[in-house]
């Protein structure tokens, strides 16, 4: 049965292999014993082998162990996890802090939660999977609305008398690099006593004058706003949280599922992030470069002709539209030491296959460099690639295709 499946799955260029990575996700790596340039990690600030960062993890597992050996509300609460939650809530400007062991965990166990008071749960079309899943596990419908329209959603609400419901975004768009339009959608909520999840996972650390997030970048606050993030990106570790109000935590911790029968984080990692987040806060200079890198690449893709969907953040997508040939973007820069794999189906949408570029502080300026010597190469030995990649009608055609794209 699965192998005709995967037969299909081969012939339509969607099938995925794993590939294995020799070493730490530096942004040097080894791959099939050659020297790779990494453009595929979320490691925004260089901190997974940050030296504090790996210590604190060593001495936590050398005064705690490996595992926490039991969920949260049994035995598995230690001393680490406590002493993050109260960082992460000082860093987010919250009352409280709840950690979960993913990020994943984190958004099903806080909107499974939420739901049990919602009458609509609204989302924008392009929310991360966790989202979506979340929103498919729990009673309430849940209506999508076009990516980053407020308008829309304002629309939508007013529809109809509304008990409580919930609105759902990402405020850095994962295979995007765009921003939600949090003032509008914060405007939406509080005018219409909804409650706004934004999941930051790809915010945090890296938006805001202090990598705070992108409320902070939006300079925003408001007890209508509910903050889910992870400490697998920018700050290197491995987990997930969601920061609020003491009686959303207090209430999430006796009623989220994920929280209540998973065994807790590791508490390695609970160490290492709070390392990470206090390098965040005592080294502005990581994000400083990370921002100088992001738009010297920036510069560099509009110079040739790449459009990147408006990408406000180190997340740089360049748009293919066709599978066959977004692979054949990936090989091209694999064989000049790049990687940086084709994102296809069902990650985006149908006819959006890409090339998702990110920047890390890790990278130099001479890496970025290669990036784009080597997307220049195209227009000499693979024009058809080329001229697809940077003919700006067919760029804003496709661009266009990709933003009303189907619902998820």
């Amino acid at each position: 049965m699965y192998a005709s499946r995967i037969d299909l799955l081969s012939r339509r260029s969607l099938l995925r292999r794993l590939r294995t990575i020799d070493g730490a996700p530096r942004a040097e790596v080894k791959i099939d014993g050659r020297r790779i340039l990494l453009f595929s990690s979320n490691n925004y600030l260089d901190l997974a082998t940050h030296p504090k960062v790996i210590e604190a993890a060593t001495a936590a597992i050398r005064r705690y162990g490996v595992g926490a050996g039991a969920s949260r509300l049994i035995s598995g609460t230690l001393a680490p996890h406590v002493e993050l939650e109260e960082q992460l809530a000082a860093f987010k400007g919250a009352e409280a802090a709840l950690v979960f062991s993913t990020g994943y965990h984190a958004n099903l166990g806080l909107i499974q939660t939420l739901a049990e008071d919602a009458s609509t749960i609204y989302a924008d079309r392009l929310s991360h999977a966790s989202l979506i899943d979340a929103c498919r596990s729990c009673k309430p419908p849940l209506r999508i609305f076009r990516h980053r329209e407020a308008s829309q959603l304002r629309a939508l609400l007013a529809s109809k008398y509304q008990k409580a419901a919930v609105i759902l975004t990402d405020g850095v768009f994962s295979m995007d690099g765009d921003l939600a339009p949090l003032p509008a959608l914060l405007s939406v909520a509080e005018s219409t006593s909804a409650q706004l999840v934004v999941d930051d996972a790809h915010g945090t650390g890296v938006m805001g004058p202090e990598g705070r997030g992108t409320a902070e970048h939006f300079g925003l606050k408001s007890a209508a706003l509910i903050q889910m993030g992870t400490l697998s990106k920018a700050l290197g570790a491995f987990g997930g949280f969601v920061t609020g109000t003491r009686d959303l935590i207090t209430y999430l911790v006796n009623r989220a599922r994920p929280f209540i029968y998973t065994t807790a984080l590791p508490p390695a990692m609970a160490a290492a992030a709070s390392a990470a987040l206090e390098i965040i806060q005592g080294e502005p200079e990581r994000r400083a470069r990370l921002w100088f890198l992001r738009e010297r690449l920036d510069q560099g893709l509009k110079t040739m002709g790449y459009g990147t969907l408006g990408s406000e953040s180190p997340i740089m997508p360049i748009l293919v539209g066709d599978v066959a040939a977004a692979l054949r973007l990936s090989d091209h820069l694999l064989a000049q030491g790049i990687y940086a794999p084709a994102i296809r189906p069902p990650t985006v949408p149908s006819s959006s296959s890409r090339i998702r570029i990110t920047v890390t502080a890790g990278h130099t300026s001479g890496h970025i460099d290669h990036l784009l010597e080597a997307l220049s190469m195209l227009r000499g030995t693979d024009r058809q690639l080329w001229d697809r990649l940077t003919n700006p009608t067919r760029i804003a055609r496709r661009e266009g295709r990709k933003r009303s794209s189907p619902s998820l």
